[in-house]
This record gives structure tokens, C-alpha cells and sequence, in this order.
């Protein structure tokens, strides 16, 4: 089982508001060679605040990479995409944008924003579980993350 090279699991941070698709994420890394800790924020608001550290989540590991959905309730995927790309501290986070959007606005906004990569969550179970073990497996066992 692969892990970072300090030894220590994968930190994930999933930024989602629909309870189905984190599920479905969960038992997709679950399932994954990969050592990982997917910690899930339910809004923008939450997310930036365990970035930052804030509130109830003041002991929030630094995540090695954000999955982020657009369309998130009080504060959206772009606001937070374009917060941490603006802020030293938290820029060199990889960014999976996984969302249903296939807008090309979005996708545009989002690369303009330094989203890492833009994915569009498919609507079928076993094509979700087969996208997400697709980041798992470039973005965790492939890619070398920023400490």
C-alpha cells in the first residue's frame, strides 16, 4: 500500500455538498492501493475554514490534494478555487475540480482560476467509481505532491 514518503497516509480534502457522491467517493478510495484519510466539507464556507485552520477545525491536516465540486451552497467552487489560488500559503494544494458541470465557461473559469485538472462526474455508479479510481490512482500514485 503506497503512502507519502514520510510514511503517513494521503490527506483528502472532498469539498461536496451532495451526501450520494461522497459516499461514492469514500468507497471508491476505499478501495484503492493507496493509504488516505478523506477528510469532507459540506460548503465553500466549511472548506476555506479547514484550510485555514478555523473553528472547529483548527486541528485540520494540511491536505496533499482538494477535490472540489462548483456548485456548492454558500460560498461556490470558483470563490473557493479562487481564495486558495490567491493565498501563499495553500496555492501549491493540487485541485481536482469533480463536478457535473460540462459548461465550457466552467471548464475555462476553472483552468483560469489554476484548477490542477477539470473532471466531469459521470452519472452511473460504476463509471463514478471508475473516475475516481482514476484521480486515486494519477494523482496519488503517480504525481508528486508539494509537502
Amino acid at each position: 500500500m503506497k503512502e507519502i514518503e514520510d510514511g503517513r497516509p494521503v490527506e483528502i480534502l472532498l469539498v461536496e455538498d451532495n451526501p450520494g457522491d461522497v459516499r461514492l467517493t469514500r468507497e471508491a478510495f476505499k478501495e484503492a492501493k493507496v493509504r488516505n484519510v478523506i477528510h469532507v466539507a459540506r460548503d465553500g464556507v466549511e472548506a476555506m475554514e479547514f484550510l485555514r485552520r478555523q473553528g472547529a477545525h483548527a486541528a485540520a491536516p494540511r491536505p496533499d490534494i482538494i477535490l472540489l465540486d462548483l456548485n456548492l451552497p454558500r460560498k461556490d467552487g470558483r470563490e473557493v478555487l479562487a481564495e486558495l489560488k490567491a493565498d501563499p500559503g495553500l496555492r501549491r494544494i493540487p485541485v481536482v475540480v469533480l463536478t457535473t458541470s460540462k459548461a465550457e465557461e466552467d471548464i475555462a473559469r476553472s483552468y483560469d482560476l489554476h484548477a490542477n485538472c477539470y473532471v466531469t462526474k459521470p452519472v452511473g455508479f460504476d463509471q463514478f467509481i471508475d473516475v475516481v479510481k482514476t484521480i486515486e490512482g494519477f494523482w496519488l500514485t503517480v504525481v508528486m505532491l508539494p509537502n
